[in-house]
């Protein structure tokens, strides 16, 4: 099939829809959308998230130098797009949408109590790329609600309905189609 050359472009599809949140003490605690985040490293445990410098998050990150990646599920949809929408400096989100901002085990940056997931992660690089710096963190802790993690305390994701991001579109995942490295005939 005959494939067309487009001008330069990000076109990788989907991309996790997550809740970032960060600040140290109440009243600088914010909560912001994004989906360029993603893992990065195994061992140490390690992920990132990339924001645009004007972003207030931008600064509490550069400040505190900690954050959570909050896991949201599809019911929590239209929180993540108000989120991704309405400006930490206008709003006071934790309050406004009636969330629980609930301290870290290892850092102060709140978790979001109703998203079933929670990252803790701590600052270890912080790359300029152009439009977005990236925050690279290392995981210092995981809390999953119970119904999700398995016998082995693995987080069962495909029962989480995340959502994602893909093209400026949500979508949401959930089909298992096979597990890693069982799915090649002949091996």
């Amino acid at each position: 099939m005959a494939k067309k050359e487009l001008a330069p472009t990000v076109a990788l599809a989907p991309v996790p829809a997550v809740l970032v949140s960060c600040g140290v003490v109440p009243e600088e605690y914010n909560i912001m959308a994004a989906s360029w985040c993603g893992t990065c490293c195994s061992r140490p445990p390690m992920a990132y998230v990339s924001l645009r410098p004007a972003t207030l998050s931008h600064g509490i990150l550069c400040r505190t130098g900690e954050f959570v990646i909050n896991l949201p599920t599809r019911d929590q949809l239209e929180l993540v797009d108000w989120c991704g929408t309405a400006s930490g400096r206008e709003h006071r989100k934790f309050q406004e949408k009636g969330l629980t901002p609930v301290p870290g085990s290892q850092i102060a940056a709140p978790a979001i109590a109703e998203c079933p997931v929670n990252i803790e992660l701590r600052v270890v690089h912080q790359i300029h790329l152009g439009s977005h710096d990236m925050f690279v963190g290392e995981v210092l802790a995981v809390h999953a609600e119970e119904g999700l993690v398995d016998a082995n305390g693995r987080i069962r994701l495909e029962d989480l309905e995340t959502v994602c991001n893909m093209g400026s579109r949500y979508v949401a995942l959930g089909q298992v189609l096979g597990a890693q490295g069982t799915i090649c005939p002949g091996k």
